[in-house]
């Protein structure tokens, strides 16, 4: 009777241990649930990104007139704001070679997301790319801002 008492403690001794098949498969499972929840929330990123990045400029553009007008303020000169927003006379997207806002941000803007109508008041963003000699509303257009010169203000509406 030893013998076989011995032989049962020596079978569950070398039983194997770790997860069952069962068990990973349920930890697969909700993994998979939990991604498929997550996916909603991170597909939409590059076009929240692009509107943040648009929220910045226009901000970005209205501290570079207020600075404009302190600028004259600290010389000493009446306070005035810039005539236009940059030098561009012709319609077209922003470029390296087109720096759109160069009158009152230090770098100017050159992403193509961005566009000019060449008066150096209204400028135009998209949620795309404009082509090279484009700034019409049929592009997609989501944003016209507007800069009065008068005052220094600057509106921005949706299309």
């Amino acid at each position: 009777m030893k013998k076989g008492k011995n032989k049962k403690s020596k079978k569950h001794s070398k039983r194997q241990k770790g997860f069952t098949m069962i068990e990973l498969i349920l930890v697969i499972t909700v993994l998979g649930i939990l991604a498929v929840m997550a996916l909603p929330s991170f597909y939409d990123v590059s076009s929240s990104a692009r509107t943040s990045a648009r929220d910045g400029v226009i901000g970005a553009v209205k501290g570079g007139v207020n600075m404009y007008r302190a600028n004259a303020l600290t010389a000493g000169t009446t306070p005035v704001v810039p005539a236009t927003l940059d030098g561009i006379a012709t319609a077209g997207a922003c470029s390296t070679a087109r720096l759109c806002y160069a009158n009152v941000l230090q770098d100017g803007i050159s992403a193509a997301a961005w566009c000019t109508t060449g008066t150096g008041l209204v400028y135009r963003w998209g949620p795309t790319n404009f082509p090279a000699g484009a700034c019409a509303a049929a592009v997609g257009i989501t944003t016209t801002c507007t800069y009065t010169a008068a005052t220094g203000a600057s509106s921005c509406v949706a299309d």
